[in-house]
């Protein structure tokens, strides 16, 4: 029941966390156009200065997730915690207090130093945290939930911004970090590495038996556990992890290296239509704030319907390959229909899609949670961040000039979609290589079957 209240109490801090971060989402296209480019509906230098964000905060957190996924293996996950979640409430003060074109820049400066320690680390924690309590059989199913109290805190943000003007969007929303930070000193328990959770205690599996447990029962299924999934890493004495620990970690097998891959391609996909997206929706349908809050409800309330309800029930009958393989099919779908849309209401039909595509995340995590111990929850966690982050650099570094030259008018041709269209491309990518994975996997469980029965 502890472990139980440890969880619900993360999941609010991490529901509050980012509530805040996306409640600010709609409003910052706005902000940017009008303090760099104000009377304009399409400006390159905004285009600019989002990827360079973008590419800079992803190089920063290729460095730092992965550090800081190490050090919460040794001191605890609460600890880690607090670094992205106060960090977070700077950015968000500085344009509460004004949004001229001053204030915007030096939001904008700490907004990517911010980012640094945010964008991926406060992720990878929150899955660490969650391995740590609950065990391997009912991993998809609470990854699943996290994601889904995740984008119920960005369905709720996007809301609560359609309602309210553009300075109270930021007072509030920096009032909200505040209080998460809070919130997660007070009420967070502390986890980390030796608080790990094994099957027979799990708590999203609690019954009598585990109640009436012993010590010595408990300490002996533990052990099994541990030598179920022993370390990958050798040991280390206090130091931080090498780039060949890393890379060790990633190759270790077939899962981990497969995880990596499709997750370098979907996140490169993905970043680049976060790119992209609201500057091609701006320039082709004249989007504004409003729009830009109703279609990130769509996306939000797929996304949250899909991980507390759809993907705990179809976890039940497959498992997280062919959840991966689904979610991965759904994210083209999404893709594409922005990159053709002919009309306003199209992207709020592919929108819809996330339904779909929310699968891929969790699927990948649960992958990487299972492949290693518990004691390397935080560092294979944050290597799949770094990797992701990896993606964010070169992401807007592709996408930024190339949304750019085909939104400007000089482009050779008219096709303003044609930069996501290039972005679905690298999601197909990730579903044809995830396919190929599934393909060798079935062909090695198939081959140590079938040598077992002919020396019989």
């Amino acid at each position: 029941m502890k472990d139980l209240v440890g969880l619900g109490h993360l999941f609010v801090a991490a529901f509050l966390f980012h509530f805040a971060s996306y409640m600010v989402l709609p409003a910052i296209t706005d902000v940017t156009m009008d303090a760099v480019c104000p009377g304009h509906d399409e400006c390159s230098v905004a285009i600019y200065l989002s990827g360079f964000q973008s590419a800079i905060t992803g190089l920063g957190a290729l460095v730092v997730t992965p550090i800081v996924g190490n050090l919460s293996d040794k001191y605890g996950r609460k600890a880690l915690l607090t670094l992205p979640v106060t960090v977070s409430i700077l950015p968000l003060f500085i344009l509460a207090c004004n949004r001229s074109k001053v204030y915007f820049y030096v939001y904008y400066v700490v907004k990517v130093v911010a980012g640094i320690f945010c964008e991926g680390s406060m992720h990878c924690l929150l899955l660490a945290y969650v391995a740590d309590q609950v065990g391997a059989r009912r991993r998809a199913v609470a990854f699943g939930l996290l994601s889904g109290v995740s984008a119920a805190g960005f369905v709720s943000g996007t809301l609560t911004a359609r309602f309210l003007p553009t300075s109270s969007t930021f007072q509030v929303a920096a009032a909200v970090a505040a209080a998460t930070a809070i919130y997660l000193r007070a009420f967070v328990p502390d986890s980390g590495a030796n608080s790990f959770v094994d099957e027979a205690c799990d708590p999203f599996l609690q019954d009598s038996s585990c109640s009436a447990a012993t010590p010595s029962s408990s300490s002996s299924s533990s052990s099994s556990s541990d030598e179920e999934l022993s370390p990958r890493l050798p040991p280390r004495k206090g130091g931080l992890p090498s780039l060949s620990d890393m890379v060790a970690l990633l190759t270790g097998s077939l899962t981990l290296s497969g995880a990596a891959i499709v997750t370098f391609f979907y996140s490169l996909g993905e970043y680049g239509l976060q790119t992209a997206l609201l500057y091609y929706l701006k320039a082709r349908f004249g989007y504004s704030k409003d729009e830009f809050a109703n279609l990130m409800l769509i996306a939000g309330a797929a996304g949250m319907l899909s991980q507390l309800t759809v993907m705990p029930v179809l976890a039940r009958f497959v498992g997280e390959d062919i959840l991966l393989i689904i979610g991965l099919l759904g994210g083209c779908a999404h893709v594409f229909l922005y990159g053709i849309a002919w009309s306003y209401w199209v992207p709020y039909l592919s929108a819809a899609f996330i339904i779909l595509s929310a699968f891929v995340h969790p699927s990948i995590r649960t992958n990487v949670s299972k492949s290693v111990g518990s004691n390397e929850q935080g560092i294979a966690q944050g290597c799949i961040s770094g990797i992701s982050s990896f993606a964010s650099i070169l992401g807007p570094l592709i996408f930024t000039p190339l949304t750019a030259w085909v939104l400007s008018e000089t482009a050779p041709f008219n096709f303003k979609g044609f930069s996501i269209m290039c972005a679905g491309f690298c999601t197909l990518i990730a579903f044809v290589i995830s396919m190929r994975m599934r393909a060798g996997q079935s062909g090695a469980r198939d081959k140590v079957a079938v040598e077992p029965h002919e020396q019989a």
